[in-house]
Parts: structure tokens; sequence; C-alpha cells
């Protein structure tokens, strides 16, 4: 899953909402560097990645883009259902998305110091750019795959995903919602587990 989902599946507690943020760049074992909390979200973000990767749902809306995109295909899908997760959001929360991810922000900000060098510095871009405001719309997502496909020096042509969104919209808004009430109730399981094992080891 893309920002949005791993953020809104943290639960309430900002620590663990910022390590499954920055999960990405915490190799190995070094996450018990950290404060609990974080080491919680940090095992949390992971646990989603190996549910997602590995469900049928996922691979069915992947499939549809591997012979365009090849391995790429997994993080197109992935941004591509944090746009269904934007767009519907009052599916899910009773908090406007803009006061949400607003709040988010604030929260990077306070704890901006034990944030990767990497997130440090793109953190600016995103709140500036309003990334996750932005997923909700066709054209913000449009610009992010822009913005991925940039990063692979152009080799993945991940920007063209546009043209398969808009034209199998119906087939992947269908799969993410199946595929995310799945999920929500996965990893709140999965997040009460990894508590229980964090607090019960100190």
């Amino acid at each position: 899953m893309n920002y949005l989902a791993h953020i809104y599946l943290s639960g309430d507690n900002d620590l663990v909402t910022i390590g499954n943020f920055i999960a990405d760049g915490i190799k190995g074992k070094t996450y018990k560097k950290r404060k609990k909390d974080v080491q919680i979200g940090i095992l949390l973000h992971r646990n989603i990645d190996t549910f997602t990767d590995a469900h049928p749902t996922v691979r069915k809306s992947t499939k549809r883009l591997h012979k365009n995109y090849g391995h790429y295909s997994g993080i197109i899908v992935d941004i591509l259902y944090d746009h269904f997760l934007a767009k519907n959001w009052r599916n899910y929360s009773n908090v406007p998305l803009e006061e949400y991810v607003n709040s988010f922000y604030d929260s990077l900000e306070q704890h901006y110091e034990i944030l990767p060098n990497r997130i440090q510095k793109m953190m600016p871009y995103m709140i500036t750019d309003n990334w996750l405001l932005s997923y909700a719309s066709i054209d913000g997502i449009s610009k992010v795959l822009s913005g991925m496909n940039r990063r692979t020096k152009n080799r993945s042509g991940m920007d063209k995903a546009i043209n398969e969104l808009e034209e199998f919209y119906e087939e992947f808004e269908n799969e993410f919602t199946s595929f995310f009430d799945e999920l929500i109730s996965f990893s709140n399981k999965k997040l009460k587990k990894i508590k229980k094992d964090i607090y019960e080891a100190y």
C-alpha cells in the first residue's frame, strides 16, 4: 500500500503512524533502536505489505498492468489504491480528508527529529504540494505517477498508467473496495498483537 493507506491503518497514535510512514527506510532489525510505538508502526507496515503482496485481489489488479509495466505494476497499484481511498474517504473516516492530512503533516513537523534523512528532505515537498489530498483526483494521481516515472529516469513509463486507470476505473475501484475491507480487519488484529508483543518484551 502507499502512504495514505499506511497512515490510515495505523490508528490514532502519532508515533505508531510515524513508524508506519517511515518503515520503508528502516532496514532489518535497526527498528529496535527506536521508541516502542515507532517500532510498532514499522512492524505493522511490514505486515501490511506482506498481506497485500500475497492477496489474490491485489494480484488481479497488478496482473492487469504487468504487460506494460512489469515489476513496477505493484507500485502503480499501491498508488491507484490510495486514489480510491482518498476519493471514498467518507466511507472510512468521519474526519474530513483535508483535516486528517493536515493533522498528519503537523505530526511530521512535531516529530521531525526522529524522521530519517530521506523523509526530512521529502517532507517539505509533500506538504507544499499536499500529496495526500491530491490523491483524491485523477489529475493528482497523474502527477504522482509522472513523478515516480522521473525517479526511474523515465524507464518505467509509469506516467502512462493513468490510461489504464481511466480504462479500467470501475474494475480497479471494485478490487480496492473488496480488498481494503479485508486489510482493515487484518491490520486491526495485527496492530493489537504487535502492541502486546512489543510491550511484553520489555
